[in-house]
């Protein structure tokens, strides 16, 4: 019976311990694109090995001097230490501006 527990502890350790993410076989699931040239543009790709991004670019402004495109978009992929790391971010006048929980915050 010990050696059973033992067991079962050793199993759920390993079970535990986060999967190394195998990149470089990693597929491309989703890849959409529209760009007709007019206002902006979108995409978002997603990839077999957990890794995704999408973007959405707006035109703002149009047709006078401030005329700028405005990119609001997000991505993920899986570090290292198997947590699922996410990024949302704006781009505008203003700068870049992303947000994520891994990230610090300017005070």
């Amino acid at each position: 019976m010990k050696s059973f527990i033992v067991f079962a502890l050793v199993v759920a350790a390993a079970v535990a311990l986060p999967t190394q993410i195998d990149s470089k076989n990693a597929v491309v699931e989703k890849n959409d694109l529209v760009n007709i040239g007019v206002d902006g543009y979108s995409y978002e790709v997603q990839t077999s090995d957990g890794k995704s991004v999408k973007e959405v670019g707006t035109l703002k402004n149009a047709g006078t001097e401030n005329e700028g495109i405005e990119v609001r978009g997000e991505y993920s992929y899986y570090g290292v230490d198997g947590i699922l790391y996410s990024v949302t971010y704006i781009a505008n006048e203003k700068g870049f501006q992303p947000q994520g929980a891994h990230l610090p915050v300017p005070q």
